[in-house]
């Protein structure tokens, strides 16, 4: 990923609003999710349309009523976050399937204090050297079921391989939580227990951190053509033999459509007002809406609700007229599978590429850890559109990534 040596600075202040707002979406992101799998409490109370969860293709009905460690199925998130024209924090996009970047966070901190030490000297900054650490003990709270008290859990993390575009990403999280790397191949299933297959012969294992998607998970229950997964993994899972991090059928919750009814589902469970708010958004599914947004769709954002990485997307004010009418096509065809959103002027920060400085727009990830406890890693992924005047700062579309300061109390006069 490229990087940019211009640092994002975050006050105190504003990072525990980040913080608090953070802990509270994902909370309730985790009781959604744990209540359309059990009691759907939600979809009686018409809350959320039940057709969002019921014709959703990653709402997986081979897990309902399936119990798992702590009822947890965030173990971890990375919301993206924006600040608008007027500074204000939004939360642009939920990640809970697989969210990759956490390595850039330390090797952007790490290029930082050899190439430029002296910015460390002259500011207190929040580290987050024990994070990792945290981040293990989340990880190691999600006990089987079937484990005995006293046993260690064993714990790997599985990951589709080398030619995977976030395999960095694993290598680096596998070797600090101190677990072990594996593929699908290195895992087999035997009685309902997983096992990893070693030069001494099986060894069981209880937690799976998988990087790789629900569909190529168990190719004898989901795609039967995966060479990534585990045949049987599922029957493990739900006799409570194994867990898997983050848990089956997160997607259904970090759909973009289902994006606009999070802060219904605080209201909801937590009987609280979102602190941080959604980017407005027009649901394409309702007649009046879609009829608004196709007369000012040269104004609006048009983003596909299963696409990710910048893919599939329209920005209005940028798009020529032929990628405009591609694009009222796909509405009018398939409404409910996109959304729509103001193009809103986000905040910028210089960038120094090319041997000048010039500003470019920024958005931040912001990891959240549960396990027994919610914990937000300090800091997060800043990611910087280099390309100028572009509004995609995914690394797959020309984005690249900053260090983030977290700056300490004391240190609030820093501009």
């Amino acid at each position: 990923m490229p990087f940019d040596f211009v640092p994002i600075i975050i006050t105190h202040d504003h990072w525990r609003t980040i913080e608090n707002g953070m802990k509270q979406r994902v909370e309730a992101l985790n009781l959604f999710l744990h209540d359309i799998y059990h009691e759907q409490q939600i979809l009686k109370a018409g809350i959320i349309p039940a057709t969002l969860v019921d014709h959703n293709p990653h709402y997986y009905k081979e897990v309902i009523g399936a119990k798992i460690p702590l009822d947890n199925h965030i173990f971890l998130a990375g919301i993206d976050l924006i600040r608008d024209d007027h500074g204000t924090y939004r939360v642009l996009e939920d990640n809970l399937r697989n969210p990759s970047g956490i390595s850039y966070v330390y090797k952007n901190r790490a290029i930082m204090k050899q190439v430029y030490p002296e910015f460390f000297s002259n500011y207190t900054l929040h580290t987050f050297d024990h994070q990792l650490s945290t981040m293990r003990e989340a990880l190691l709270a999600h006990r089987p079921m079937s484990l005995q008290p006293t046993q260690e859990p064993h714990a790997v993390l599985l990951t589709a391989g080398i030619y995977n575009s976030a395999y960095y990403d694993h290598v680096f999280l596998a070797k600090q939580l101190n677990i072990s790397l594996v593929e699908g191949r290195d895992l087999i299933v035997k009685d309902r227990f997983v096992y990893m297959k070693t030069i001494r012969g099986l060894e069981r294992v209880d937690i799976i951190y998988r990087r790789i998607d629900d569909d190529f998970l168990d190719p004898a229950v989901f795609r039967e053509d995966s060479l990534l997964g585990v045949p049987h993994i599922l029957e493990a899972y739900k006799a409570g033999n194994v867990a898997i991090l983050n848990a089956v059928g997160n997607a259904v919750a970090d759909d973009k459509a289902m994006y606009a009814y999070v802060p219904d589902m605080i209201r909801f469970y937590l009987n609280e007002e979102p602190i941080i708010q959604n980017v407005k958004t027009y649901m394409l599914s309702d007649p009046p809406q879609r009829k608004w947004v196709l007369e000012h769709i040269h104004e609006l954002v048009i983003k596909n609700v299963g696409a990710s990485g910048g893919y599939d997307m329209l920005i209005g004010p940028h798009a020529s007229e032929e990628e405009i009418e591609v694009f009222r096509k796909k509405i009018t065809e398939n409404p409910n599978q996109y959304i729509a959103q103001p193009t809103i002027k986000l905040s910028r920060a210089p960038v120094y590429q090319n041997n000048h400085f010039y500003p470019c727009h920024v958005d931040l990830r912001v990891f959240v850890m549960k396990g027994n406890e919610t914990n937000v890693l300090l800091g997060g992924l800043s990611r910087v559109a280099l390309k100028e005047g572009s509004l995609i700062v995914n690394s797959s579309q020309g984005g690249g990534a900053k260090d983030t300061w977290v700056l300490k109390e004391e240190d609030q006069h820093v501009k």
